[in-house]
């Protein structure tokens, strides 16, 4: 069965490949307790910080483009980010319902 939403991310991230921008594809690997987004969910960021699809919410996905921005500066391959309610930024980033995060970012390239 095809997914319409990730088909979507997928042209968004392609389009942007074809015009030389590089990129960053978050995938929530892992969740515990409540989360808005299932394990597959994704999202794509580019090297301007425009981001297509969805991982989390508000703050968390702020977070992501960030972490994003900062792989492509530093030019590394792939991160894994998590996001707990016992970190200290839990209520910065919006997890304070009790929730846990996992997400993998890697570069794509052409």
């Amino acid at each position: 069965m095809k997914n319409s939403f990730d088909e979507k991310i997928l042209e968004e991230a392609n389009d942007w490949i074809k015009t030389n921008q590089k990129i960053v594809l978050a995938t929530v690997i892992q969740t515990w307790g409540s989360s808005p987004r299932q394990v597959g969910s994704r999202m794509v960021i580019n090297e301007n910080g425009d981001f297509s699809g969805s991982v989390s919410g508000g703050c968390v996905e702020s977070a992501v483009v960030r972490e994003s921005l900062q792989l492509i500066k530093q030019e590394k391959p792939f991160k894994k980010i998590e996001f707990k309610v016992s970190n200290e930024s839990a209520w910065e980033v919006g997890l304070a319902c009790g929730g846990e995060i996992a997400i993998y970012l890697e570069q794509i390239n052409q």
